[in-house]
């Protein structure tokens, strides 16, 4: 097992100069600021050079200054949080604020890790039915109808969670409607933020939310993982509460969480992801712009029309059908994606798959609508 650790010297990834139209890396891609911040901070630990027991307390580099003022600021919450991810941030307000036992109702769209969060936190899950192909439209209604159903089994609901918008589609259910319902009810509404903060004008109070959470290596520019999370007073105080044994420590974030380059890199992008959240409206013109163009191909958009997400969900049987005569079989399109240096689209799927235009130019755009259009003109159809 240690007799050749060569191939482990020179990790190159073969993508420079690509383009990339992964959802999952388009609002992750580093600025060049984070880029020359990592090299600067790379090492270990870098960052507790400067700590005297609070991540969010140190000034050198400022990072108590970004946490405890610029990110709540942007969120619109009254605190927040550096965390390893949106996932951890999700399982730390259902911890903190829910007990064993009781249920979260959350969106059909949602994603899997807040159903593993309420799982490990020992909750249960009541979904919000998401509406039949092709638009998959969750009705902000359909959360109230989810309480009736979890409180007629005699349980108590103890936090309503809306993924906004869902990684799936791109679809944006309307927040402030949810929010409505939950306060009603008395149940706090954490906003899934992962594709929206970051990328979009959002904040917690602006959608009606007592939590928000946000995904850096998504939507923030920075090198993951990592993520925010936001909340209310009320809520911080037990979201964030100190430990017993450890008293300078947080509990809910094991004491500390980012201790490297990944919030330098969220630090360094941060002017430049203010920046380009003003610019929104250009990026979802460009979303229709570009699913309009590839429909044109017979490649179908699925989820909401008009569509306000640079997140796009596609169906083609068409491609399907290329795929079963195709030399590469079901692989053909990855293979040609990446023989016109495109990347993004996972090895194996034709049928239906998901991309992103975010912070793509249009001649950009242009090259992948032409690929696309000769990937179907020179492939015969089964």
């Amino acid at each position: 097992m240690l007799e050749d650790l060569n191939k482990y010297r020179c990790l190159k990834r073969g993508t420079a100069g690509a383009i990339n139209i992964d959802p999952l890396q388009r609002g992750g891609v580093l600025t060049p600021e984070a880029r020359d911040a990592v090299m600067e901070w790379a090492d270990g630990y870098s960052v507790c050079d400067f700590c005297t027991g609070s991540l969010e307390a140190i000034d050198n580099p400022p990072i108590r200054e970004f946490v405890r003022e610029a990110l709540p600021a942007f969120l619109e919450a009254d605190q927040v949080r550096i965390t390893h991810g949106a996932r951890e941030g999700i399982f730390s307000a259902m911890h903190a604020l829910c007990e064993r036992g009781e249920t979260v109702v959350a969106d059909g769209n949602v994603h899997y890790t807040t159903l593993l969060a309420a799982e490990l936190a020992g909750l249960n899950v009541e979904l919000v039915p998401a509406g039949e192909k092709p638009l998959y439209r969750v009705d902000p209604g359909g959360y109230e109808e989810a309480i009736e159903r979890a409180r007629g089994r005699g349980e108590r609901v103890g936090m309503a969670v809306l993924t906004y918008p869902d990684g799936n589609y791109g679809n944006l259910v309307d927040p402030k409607a949810v929010s409505k319902i939950c306060r009603r009810e008395g149940i706090p509404l954490t906003i899934n933020g992962a594709y929206s903060v970051g990328r979009m004008p959002v904040g917690a109070k602006s959608l009606g939310a007592d939590v928000i959470i946000g995904s850096g290596h998504k939507s923030m520019a920075s090198s993951g993982p990592i993520g925010v999370i936001g909340a209310t007073e009320e809520l911080a105080a037990r979201i964030f509460r100190r430990s017993k044994l450890v008293p300078n420590k947080e509990l809910e974030m094991l004491g500390c969480t980012l201790r490297g380059a990944g919030i330098l890199t969220m630090m360094a992008s941060f002017p430049a992801v203010v920046e380009r959240t003003k610019r929104w409206d250009e990026e979802v013109e460009k979303a229709r712009w570009f699913a309009g163009e590839m429909e044109k191909l017979g490649i179908v958009l699925q989820g909401d029309r008009p569509h306000s997400h640079d997140l796009m969900f596609y169906k083609s049987e068409m491609l399907y059908e290329i795929s079963k005569t195709a030399k590469k079989g079901r692989y053909f399109l990855y293979k040609e994606l990446k023989k016109r240096s495109i990347f993004g689209i996972k090895p194996g799927l034709t049928r239906q798959f998901k991309l992103s235009s975010y912070q793509l130019t249009r001649d950009e755009l242009n090259s992948v609508l032409s690929a696309f259009e000769e990937i179907v003109a020179h492939h015969p159809k089964a």
